[in-house]
């Protein structure tokens, strides 16, 4: 499910359109959209994080930098910068997040002087100290900033001393007795949890203020400072304090974790909502839960006591034993947190003191941990909190955190993927789009075991996609994607193909199903029989291009696998050749002509053999680039260029005109008849022809029109692919090799060039190119997209011939080294270079 922002709440209809992720169906195969349109004010990641340093923990927890021979300069590491204050006398200070307004706010803001001033811990009190006899979810109040989501994910932390110590490190500087000490630096460290990465997040000790008083965060005991250092390490993660205005606990419990969060809107949970609070409480997880807020309700106290729009924390779930002179059994409690940890308290049944509590034993009293103080945290019963309550979010711990290392039956087990959507190749969209639904990514988990407390024998699992670094983009307009996903059961004999084709999906019906939804995260949970299944995450359109994360928590163990193909070299499909035996003669004859007395051409020869040879699909190219940029271009689009104007007139450009004059008249000797490449004025003037070179939309082989034909880079990919002497040049038996395969490629082509534009359509690529003989997987045909597709994801005719000789070219050099057959070639740093630099 979908979080919900403490101070955003969605309409009815949104409401209705979130509670639908967690229906299966498999009636009904049309996908639907639901729009989220509260205002997200945090971004995902400040974009400085490359200066965080990136950590990874070992089974005891113990941290340490993430091994990168080539990590930057310039990202902050904790000790090393602590040593240098330490060698120096100096306090921290850090430039990364500076004690300003920069990192006050993110909007723009008057220019007024700023009333904040920013003071270290020992100016705010004489007796400062980082914690007072440890750490407690009593330590945390809410200052001016709406940020009450954070402190209820931050009072979650604190009944998990393991997980705590690696949010907060235990060797962050005690500022102890209101001195500072020879060791005291003013430098603390933090670590979070951002789409499978731990990072290491560096801050001084400089804290904003109004009038002598912390302006945010602040601990019950004024001279306890970890809680405000805490939140200002997460305001730098995302670039400013006003970044964490307005958020969802689920999100931050995420963070600071790296567990898997799913909530529930109160009306839809499932009926066994306690029993998930209570088992969730055992292992460990963390919750939060609130309660609408209508317009001008914001933080409003209910005559029970409780606060609108405000995020508590559940810290306890516990079915108690109860006897009453009339009735004797057990009765469903949970205990909450107001991160205010003031008199705000639920005043109804199981309150503080309430007349119910003399229907408990005192033995379960001291079990449950059962206090009465003035501190924000209640019991109430489970049909109390279900009427009163709107929303719950959990989030469940994953399988490598310390505690569940520690526990030899920790409930869930985890599967991880990261991947993107590209045009072209595997932004497929929805289920509407049946002819590119199937070319998304796809993942295959196996499901063997039924829970062992399910009575239906059924297993649990929950499957959550999120969209990487979007909102980080928004200063570019870019924002969430509409993202969900399908779930459709597999046998062993559909998983013969890799991957599952289009037939599949037209002639079967998913067996569950997420609303697709434009937030972060999409999360649902699942009970579905033993056996296999395809979860397909897509976009809502397709050719919408973004990364994912897709993380899948299971009962029973799983083993998600991407259901992809394996690289490989096959038969080439029959298809009628290119090239006829005349054509081909014509070519060999213009070679040696072109060739000379040593019988050889270079790059740039073989492009005049290639262009002549190959000049009606060219065309077909130019043609098609011509009516793309006369359809796209617009007044505002044009450079102010004067009609009079001709090629610019630098010393180099008037170099190359040259150079193309003295290469048309060569062109001519040689081929003969009139084949003069079309002149700059020949479709209009000189300044639409700059324009359309200037225009940053089109690769350089299309743009430049006085350079038709072949480009540089494939003439030269060509010449490497058969040079084995690295001369640089080819011969004629070389040549003849080379005209085979063109000759093959380019019957290839011609069968996906349906309509004879010059170019194959966008999710075309993999599929001729297997054609052509070579099996890719998404990952490098992803990466083929990016490099040689058109902003439409289609694939130009040179642009697809250079793709297969640089394939062609790296399964040669590979093959050349795996001797055994085996899959592995062994080269040393120069035999590499060497092999891959010069094709």
């Amino acid at each position: 499910m979908p979080a919900i922002t403490s101070t955003n709440r969605p309409n009815e209809e949104q409401v209705k359109a979130m509670r639908g992720a967690n229906v299966m169906s498999a009636s009904s195969q049309t996908t639907t959209r639901s729009n989220f349109t509260t205002t997200l004010i945090k971004p995902t990641l400040h974009q400085s994080r490359t200066r965080f340093l990136p950590i990874e923990f070992d089974r005891n927890g113990r941290a340490f930098p993430k091994p990168d021979p080539q990590r930057p300069a310039y990202v902050q590491d904790y000790y090393k910068l602590r040593t240098d204050c330490l060698r120096t006398g100096t306090l921290f200070e850090d430039s990364e997040f500076p004690a300003d307004d920069s990192s006050l706010h993110f909007s723009s803001v008057s220019g007024r002087p700023s009333q904040y001033k920013w003071l270290r811990p020992q100016e705010l009190s004489p007796d400062a100290v980082f914690d007072v006899d440890g750490f407690s979810r009593f330590d945390i109040q809410q200052g001016l900033l709406g940020d009450c989501w954070l402190l209820a994910a931050a009072a979650n932390l604190t009944t998990f001393p393991v997980l705590f110590s690696r949010v907060v490190p235990d060797d962050n500087d005690r500022i102890q007795g209101g001195r500072k000490g020879v060791d005291y630096a003013g430098i603390f460290h933090f670590r979070f949890w951002r789409f499978g990465q731990w990072y290491d997040v560096v801050v001084d000790d400089r804290l904003p203020t109004l009038r002598g008083q912390l302006a945010y965060i602040k601990s019950s005991t004024k001279h306890e400072f970890w809680s405000a250092l805490l939140e200002k390490a997460y305001a730098k993660l995302f670039g400013s304090y006003e970044a964490l205005s307005g958020g969802s606990a689920s999100e931050a419990m995420e963070d600071f974790t790296g567990g898997l969060t799913e909530g529930y809107e109160m009306q839809a949970a499932p009926d066994n909502l306690f029993e998930m609070i209570e088992k969730g409480c055992n292992n460990y997880a963390m919750f939060a839960c609130s309660i609408e807020a209508g317009a001008g309700e914001m933080e409003q106290v209910t005559p029970q006591g409780l606060v609108k729009g405000h995020a508590y924390s559940i810290t306890k779930a516990q079915a108690v034993d109860i006897e009453t002179p009339r009735v004797k059994g057990k009765i469903q409690l949970v205990r909450l947190r107001n991160p205010w940890g003031n008199e705000n308290e639920w005043n109804g049944a199981w309150s503080d003191k309430s007349p119910e509590w003399r229907f408990i034993t005192e033995d379960t009293k001291r079990s449950i941990g059962l206090t009465f103080e003035v501190d924000g945290e209640f019991w109430m019963s489970f049909p109390d909190f279900r009427k009163y309550f709107d929303r719950i979010e959990m989030c469940h711990l994953s399988p490598d955190c310390p505690i569940a290392l520690q526990e030899s039956r920790f409930a869930w087990r985890q599967s991880a993927y990261e991947g993107e959507w590209v045009l072209g190749s595997t932004a497929g969209g929805c289920r509407n789009y049946p002819d590119t639904f199937w070319h998304n990514p796809q993942y295959v988990i196996r499901l063997d075991d039924p829970d062992a407390d399910d009575a239906d024998n059924l297993c649990t699992m929950i499957v959550s996609l999120i969209q990487k670094n979007r909102r980080s983009k928004r200063n570019k307009g870019i924002t969430c994607l509409t993202i969900g996903f399908a779930i459709y059961r597999v046998e062993s004999n559909d998983l013969q193909r890799k991957p599952l084709p289009r037939e599949f999906f037209t002639s079967h019906l998913s067996v569950a199903k997420s609303t697709f939804i434009n937030l972060r995260e999409v999360t649902c949970r699942f009970r579905l029989p033993p056996g296999s299944y395809a979860i397909i995450p897509s976009t809502f359109d397709p050719n919408e291009e973004g990364e994912f994360m897709i993380r899948v928590f299971s009962e029973c163990p799983s083993n998600m696998q991407e259901n992809d193909s394996a690289i490989g070299i096959g038969t080439p499909a029959e298809t009628d050749l290119g090239v006829t035996d005349g054509q081909r003669a014509t070519m060999e004859r213009l070679f040696i002509e072109v060739a000379g007395a040593d019988g050889e051409v270079d790059w740039m020869e073989l492009k005049l053999v290639l262009d002549r040879c190959f000049r009606e699909d060219i065309a077909k190219a130019s043609r098609g680039i011509s009516q793309t940029y006369q359809t796209r271009a617009t007044p505002l689009e044009k450079r102010s260029i004067p009609q009079t104007a001709t090629v610019p007139g630098t010393g180099l450009e008037r170099s190359i005109c040259g150079m193309w004059t003295m290469l048309q008249q060569l062109f001519r000797d040689v081929a003969g008849g009139d084949n003069t490449p079309v002149p700059p004025h020949a479709n209009g003037s000189a300044g639409e022809q700059t324009e359309l070179i200037q225009n940053e939309n089109v690769t350089q082989v299309h743009a430049n029109p006085v350079n038709p034909g072949f480009s540089k880079d494939a003439c030269r990919s060509m010449v490497a692919m058969l040079d084995e002497d690295g001369s640089g040049k080819l011969g004629l038996m070389e040549f003849q090799k080379l005209l085979t395969d063109i000759a093959r490629w380019k019957g290839v082509f011609k069968q996906y060039d349906s309509d004879q534009s010059g170019r194959i359509s966008p999710f075309e690529l993999r599929a001729a190119l297997q054609s052509a003989g070579y099996t890719l997987n998404n990952h490098i045909i992803n990466m083929l997209m990016h490099r040689y597709g058109s902003k439409e994801g289609e694939i130009w005719f040179d642009d697809f011939i250079t793709c297969a000789v640089k394939i062609r070219t790296m399964f040669d050099i590979f093959k050349a080294r795996d001797l055994s057959n085996r899959n592995e070639a062994r080269f040393t740093l120069e035999e590499w270079i060497t092999k891959t630099i010069y094709s």
